[in-house]
Formats: structure tokens, C-alpha cells, sequence
């Protein structure tokens, strides 16, 4: 394995990160932060438990997933994207380095950022509303899972796209939308049951699911389920990125 190659990627994107803090940091964590003011601090005052749990820590889970969805997404997609335009991209095919190894630097790196940031949302979360993790490997597990997985999938973006616009349609118009139908700001036992059977054919569903089980051990679906769905799609991802270097797609032209 290259060590070197991988190294020099990864650090190259997380120095494009250090250039960019306000931007792919603060952003995030500041926008993040008004739904803990508006959700937590203030409706989430006049909301009943959920659960057994007050509305302000129940969201919690789904904010940070939010943030790491859609981040994991952009870190990874503009990584890839930028030596397309730029037209280093070329560079890097003729040089000495596999596929994995690709893949490592870039979504290590994407991933890395997207762990550093769901860190500093539930630090700041703590400013505004109280919560316990009762599993904390589990958490930090879906943490890492949950990064990698939407960092493979940005990275796909990343490939697929040919313009700036296409970065943002997946984000913005199918995971963002997901992610608040998901359960973010409810659980799917409020809804009705036919809405519930709807809801669980969206996949970010398990991913929120999951995660709040880290938090306060109560989940909509088996968290083995949530894990094994995230893990799935994480071998899906993988086995696109491979395909898509191995024939060229968008890569050689």
C-alpha cells in the first residue's frame, strides 16, 4: 500500500479545510446551534416528552445526523471534483496509486472533517439543551460509520458530477428532505400506520434511528438493523466507486 500517496491526499484536503474554517466549521455549527435555540431551547420548552424524553434532547440525534449527512456529502464531493475541473485529476490516474488508496485520502479525509464537526455540534448542543449518551461506543460508532458511508456517497457525487450546481441537488433536494422525514424532529410511532410503513422504506430513517438508540436506548428500529442497513449501503458505495474507476466514467474525458 502507498502510504505516502494516501498521506499526501489527506492532507492536502484537510489543509484545503484549515484555508476554509469559517465555511466547512463554523457554519455548520452556528446553523446548527439556531435549531437548538428555536427546536430545543424555545418550542421544545412547550413540547411534551417523547418517550420519556424531553423534546429538546430528543432532537439532538437527528440535528447532528443532519449536519453529517450533508457535510460528509459536500467535503467528499468537492474533493473529488475539484482535480475534474481543474484538470489534475488526470495526474493522479497516471500516477501509482490504487483505487483504495484514492479512496482513503479522500473519504478518510471527508470523513475525518464530518467526525470533527458532529463533535463540535454535540459540544455546542450542550449549551442549549441537556442530554445523556447511555452508549457511547455505539454513538461514536455510528459516528464514524455514518461519516464514511456518506463520504463514499459524496464521493460518488463527486465523480457523477460535470457543474457546480450538480454538487448541491443530491444535498439539498433528496437528503436534507429525507433526513427531516426521517424522525429528526419526531419519532415514526406518532405517525399514522400507514405513513409508518412508508417511512420505513427511506433509508435515513435507520441511520437517526440508530444513533438516538446510542443516546437513550429507544429507537423506532433495531439498532443490529440500523447498523446493518448503514453497512450495506456503505459495500454499495464502495463497489460503485470501484466500477466507476475501473471503466473511466467521467474520469477520462
Amino acid at each position: 500500500m502507498n502510504i505516502h500517496a494516501i498521506r499526501a491526499i489527506y492532507r492536502f484536503e484537510m489543509a484545503r479545510t484549515g484555508r476554509t474554517l469559517l465555511q466547512s466549521i463554523a457554519s455548520p455549527v452556528i446553523s446548527t446551534s439556531l435549531y437548538f435555540v428555536v427546536f430545543g431551547a424555545a418550542i421544545g420548552s412547550r413540547m411534551v416528552e417523547i418517550d420519556g424524553i424531553s423534546y429538546g434532547a430528543f432532537i439532538v440525534p437527528g440535528l447532528v445526523m443532519l449536519s453529517l449527512l450533508t457535510e460528509s456529502i459536500s467535503n467528499a464531493s468537492f474533493g473529488i471534483y475539484m482535480p475534474k475541473y481543474s484538470g489534475t485529476i488526470y495526474e493522479l490516474l497516471s500516477a501509482p496509486v490504487s483505487v483504495g488508496e484514492v479512496i482513503l485520502g479522500y473519504v478518510g479525509a471527508a470523513a475525518s472533517k464530518s467526525i470533527i464537526l458532529g463533535t463540535l455540534i454535540l459540544a455546542t448542543a450542550r449549551l442549549f439543551v441537556d442530554y445523556q449518551i447511555e452508549h457511547p461506543l455505539w454513538m461514536l460508532g455510528f459516528l464514524v460509520l455514518t461519516s464514511v458511508t456518506f463520504s463514499l456517497f459524496g464521493f460518488i457525487i463527486g465523480v457523477w458530477a460535470d457543474g457546480f450546481e450538480k454538487l448541491q441537488i443530491v444535498p439539498m433536494m433528496v437528503v436534507t428532505p429525507l433526513t427531516f422525514l426521517g424522525g429528526s424532529f419526531y419519532s415514526i410511532d406518532m405517525l399514522p400506520p400507514v405513513w409508518q410503513t412508508v417511512t420505513l422504506f427511506n433509508p435515513v430513517v435507520y441511520l437517526i434511528s440508530g444513533f438516538r438508540w446510542s443516546f437513550y436506548g429507544v429507537s423506532d428500529v433495531p439498532v443490529g438493523i440500523s447498523a446493518a442497513m448503514t453497512a450495506l449501503f456503505m459495500l454499495a458505495c464502495v463497489a460503485v466507486i470501484h466500477r466507476m474507476f475501473a471503466t473511466g466514467y467521467k474520469l477520462r474525458t
